[in-house]
């Protein structure tokens, strides 16, 4: 198996409906602009309450995915 390397960045995700879809906000909204997610782990989950009700809930997530280190030459021509 080759070597890889993973970078794992923490995100929060909400939902006015639930923990489950709070989590999939959160994957979802960084799929967007990272490619290759491989790992997503509920870290935490709670709710936001306003006036002794629930109003959104939120989740925690560790998302990782393929590092892959640029070459110098990269950053300059990235401009």
């Amino acid at each position: 198996m080759p070597e890889r390397t993973y970078k794992v960045i923490e995100l929060i995700g909400t939902s006015e409906i639930s923990w489950e879809e709070a989590a999939r906000n959160a994957v979802e909204t960084a799929a967007r602009s990272l490619s290759d997610l491989r790992i997503a782990e509920i870290k935490n989950l709670d709710m936001q309450i306003e006036n002794g009700k629930v109003v959104a809930y939120r989740a925690r997530v560790n998302v990782s995915f393929k590092y892959e280190a640029k070459e110098a030459w990269d950053y300059i021509t990235d401009r």
